[in-house]
């Protein structure tokens, strides 16, 4: 067995495919599928699960993970101790629903990358049943998702509050919605929706709200940051957690607004999740470490589950 089919393996899993993996690694595929198999006959399991639609780690891989991650994590401390003066460049993945982007997460990456100058950090954005099986899959090591306060919290996952915020109506500053100080069920009716796609909790949320009264979105789409630009572009109001709204570069430049809503007490929670594991790499501990840090410097208390 061979340091590199492990790195192999860790990255065919973490991006979902051979193809990928290869580009990534700078290996024909035929060479790293063969790398693959070669180590699947020595262990005597499947590791991956092999798809048309591209590779996803077996049962028997997702329970090997934490040890292949612990034995790369050691190689790495090994050559570390030896003096090596070139430290091995390490991806981390970060799943995201786009909430909190300019106030915790871009100063998070910037703070990172800062004392991790050779890792390199990949955002994805991605709805929040995604996020989590790509954790439990190890293709991502950290997930920046939403809950609803009173939501259950999934037991595979370890799972951090970041920030606690509201639901809020984001406007232009033009719109009659940000004439008043709040905004009511009535007045949502009343103008072209933007809704977050079915699998988002603020798609949740709405439907909740508005307890079936005429609900129509005239226009839904993937994520807060694209739901901000077509509000900017006059095409309506949407709703989203005010930490996803405050401070982001279209409100400072007076493109949007946003309002609470009458007579709601909701809570939206801004959680961070990493899978429960033996072993957790190295780098993706610093990153969680720089999110929790961020937070509470933001105000939040973090706590952990």
């Amino acid at each position: 067995m061979r340091t590199e089919q492990l790195e192999y393996i860790a990255a065919v899993t973490r991006l979902g495919s051979l193809r990928r993996a290869a580009d990534e690694l700078r290996l024909s595929q035929p060479a790293l599928s063969e790398t693959v198999r070669n180590l699947e006959r020595e262990l005597g399991v499947d590791l991956l699960e092999r798809k048309r639609s591209g590779a996803t780690m077996s049962a028997s891989g997702r329970e090997l993970l934490p040890h292949i991650i612990g034995v790369l994590d050691a190689v790495d401390r090994l050559r570390s101790a030896a003096g090596e003066q070139h430290r091995i460049s390490r991806m981390v993945r970060v799943g995201t629903v786009n909430a909190a982007t300019v106030p915790l997460l871009i100063p998070v990456v910037r703070e990172f990358r800062a004392a991790h100058p050779v890792t390199q950090v990949e955002v994805v954005g991605a709805q929040q049943t995604d996020i989590h099986r790509t954790l439990l899959e190890g293709g991502f090591d950290l997930g920046l998702v939403n809950h609803l306060e009173g939501d259950d919290v999934p037991a595979a996952f370890e799972s951090t509050e970041l920030l606690r915020g509201r639901p809020v109506v984001c406007v232009r500053p033009d719109s009659p919605l940000a004439a008043g100080p709040s905004v009511s069920v009535d007045d949502l009716l009343g103008v072209p929706l933007i809704g977050m796609r079915s699998g988002y909790v603020m798609h949740r949320y709405v439907h909740r709200l508005l307890d079936g009264r005429g609900l129509a979105f005239a226009y839904s789409t993937d994520g807060a940051e694209m739901g901000k630009l077509m509000v900017a572009e006059g095409l309506g109001a949407t709703v989203l957690p005010d930490f996803s709204v405050i401070g982001d570069p279209l409100e400072r430049r007076g493109a949007l607004t946003h309002r609470p809503i009458s007579g709601d007490a909701t809570h939206v929670l801004l959680m961070l999740q990493r899978r429960r594991a033996e072993s957790v790499p190295q780098a993706a501990r610093d990153l969680h470490e720089v999110f929790v840090r961020r937070a509470r410097a933001l105000g939040a208390g973090p706590g952990v589950s």
